[in-house]
């Protein structure tokens, strides 16, 4: 979705907004749009313009707009589909669309492969948060100290929580202390090793640790008042 350079794009924005309510959704979630092939910063007036209106046809509607952190194979000099995939434009987003409904659909993967510290990021970023896909990567620092990030060597791998560097504890106990409320959604078909027949005991492990991590069943505190 490239709301940013193609109308039809918007139009259909705009269609899942207006009907998000019919099937209980609370949020929805796109890209930010770019200028393809331009640099990050060339798209700033236009993603303003552009989701102003959709974040306030969205509060209007009573959902949350978030935007997905991927870089969806862009740089910051040859952008995609998506300039929000950098804290650096984040900042310039929620200065640009500054109402409350909107923020980012987050995983910390799609930081981790731009080598930025997701934990690091999220106490930061916590409460622009409106949604978190359960996804994580694993980083071979080997790789990055002697082939670099151009992709001449693979680095990084994206991996089902519980298979990846990333520590979960971290990231559920800071989205608790910041009020987070929504779910965290599993997304497999990416693991390089728990795919095909493993897929889904891949899952389902991801699933069983995310569960370990936020502390296990909820246990009422009988002295809670």
């Amino acid at each position: 979705c490239n709301p940013i350079q193609y109308a039809e794009h918007r139009k259909t924005l705009e269609k899942v907004i207006c009907t998000a309510e019919k099937f209980g959704a609370t949020h929805v979630s796109t890209f930010a749009g770019a200028w393809e092939g331009k640099p990050v910063e060339s798209a700033y007036e236009e993603f303003g313009k552009v989701f102003r209106e959709l974040a306030d046809l969205a509060e209007e509607k009573g959902v949350k707009l978030g935007i997905e952190n991927c870089l969806m194979d862009g740089t910051w000099e040859h952008a995609t589909c998506n300039i929000g995939f950098n804290p650096k434009a984040w900042e310039v987003m929620f200065e640009e669309v500054k109402n409350d409904n909107f923020g980012l659909e987050w995983e910390p993967t799609h930081q981790m492969v731009q080598l930025i510290d997701p934990v690091t990021e999220l106490r930061k970023w916590c409460k622009k948060i409106v949604h978190v896909h359960g996804k994580d990567a694993t980083i071979d620092w080997d790789a990055v100290r002697h082939g670099g990030i151009s992709g001449a060597v693979p680095f990084v791998w994206h991996r089902m929580p519980g298979f990846g560097d990333t520590n979960w504890r971290d990231i559920i106990s800071i989205l608790r202390s910041n009020g987070y409320e929504d779910d965290i959604c599993i997304e497999g078909y990416h693991d390089p090793v728990y795919n095909g027949e493993l897929e889904m005991t891949g899952q389902l492990h991801a699933l069983n640790y995310l569960k370990w991590c936020r502390g296990g069943e909820f246990t009422p505190t009988p002295w809670e008042k």
